[in-house]
């Protein structure tokens, strides 16, 4: 279960104006106040304090490493996102070597919880893994808590098929939808027995991603744990924040959380992925053996002509450029006293 012990929320001074009166799920929405925790990095192994702070309306999601002292905060758009088939790797237009990496399991919970403006601040090149899933970004999400701005929320319908293809028949694609609704249904094929094929089909709305969706951990074969040690990567996993799997079983204690918890994980990767543009689909997206990487081929491909995409009732006409900071400084730091904490965090951070 999830940490209690928060640290009660003193007065947050950043002049977000809420909207007034009843609240419209038209409308944008930020966090209610800002909130931080602590943990390691999946890849890197390092500590990092993570810090997701109140924005102001149609300034989207913008990241910012705060170990850096020269790091502005960037936009995050599709255009950001480096190619890397382990983890999302968002690159800041301005500083070319400036990464930040594994942002997905974040960007799906705030996919699922619709927050369209937020500052996403770290000292560190990596967000931290927690628990291997998204469950403890929609805890903290829920414990910084939700309210609405004073501006409409921007919707992006797919207009035309946009499909994408990968290696051994892997395939991504994105298709018109009678409704403002992203619906997603995924299939998977692994060699181990203990995944083999699985496929998972969802409509996206809070409700079930946190009840089906969320709870799902990044995965692992046994095998290729000593092969990514060598490359540098996963030094931060352990059996507490990842499932490994060895051919039939799962090496973690209890096992796995459900029999086809690998590819609802991927169905979580692909919600988180096809947020990195800030905006919700209206459109469904189909995939089989997909990845980080062809899920962003497949946005590329998507804004890669104005044809294919549309605001849905035309509020806005235009995508931000990732190096757009509207409404926001360039050193945007709250000091972590004035954020929630999580003071006892999961079971993967420090």
């Amino acid at each position: 279960m999830p940490p209690t012990n928060i640290v009660d929320a003193p007065h947050y001074g950043g002049q977000i104006p809420p909207h007034k009166g009843k609240h419209d799920p038209a409308q944008q929405t930020t966090l209610a106040h800002a909130i931080h925790c602590r943990g390691v990095g999946l890849h890197s192994g390092r500590p990092v304090t993570l810090r997701l702070s109140p924005a102001p309306a149609d300034t989207g999601l913008h990241i910012q490493r705060l170990d850096r002292p020269d790091a502005r905060p960037f936009r995050l758009t599709s255009g950001c996102i480096m190619s890397s088939p382990l983890a999302t790797v968002a690159a800041s237009p301005h500083q070319s070597d400036l990464h930040v990496a594994t942002i997905e399991h974040l960007l799906a919970a705030l996919h699922a919880c619709k927050i369209d403006n937020l500052l996403i601040q770290l000292d560190g090149p990596e967000l931290p893994i927690l628990d291997g899933c998204a469950a403890p970004f929609i805890f903290l999400l829920e414990a910084a808590g939700r309210t609405y701005l004073n501006a409409p929320r921007h919707i992006i319908a797919v207009r035309q098929p946009i499909s994408v293809e990968g290696e051994n028949g892997a395939y991504a694609r994105l298709l018109p939808h009678h409704q403002n609704q992203l619906h997603l249904s995924l299939s998977i094929d692994f060699p181990a027995p203990a995944i083999g094929q699985q496929s998972y089909a969802l409509t996206l709305d809070k409700k079930h991603f946190k009840r089906d969706i969320a709870f799902a951990r990044t995965f692992v074969n046994y095998e290729d744990i000593g092969r990514l040690h060598a490359q540098g990567l996963a030094l931060g996993g352990s059996l507490e924040n990842a499932l490994v799997i060895q051919h039939d079983h799962a090496l973690n204690p209890g096992g796995m959380r459900h029999v086809d918890e690998c590819v609802r994980h991927k169905m979580l990767d692909a919600i988180g992925d096809l947020y990195c543009t800030g905006y919700s689909l209206a459109a469904r997206f189909e995939a089989h053996k997909t990845g980080h990487s062809l899920n962003n081929q497949l946005l590329r491909a998507l804004f890669a002509s104005r044809d294919n995409w549309q605001f849905v009732k035309d509020f806005a006409t235009i995508l931000p450029l990732p190096h757009e900071n509207i409404g926001l400084k360039d050193k945007n730091t709250l000091p972590l006293e004035n954020s929630h904490a999580i003071r006892k965090s999961w079971s993967a951070a420090s």
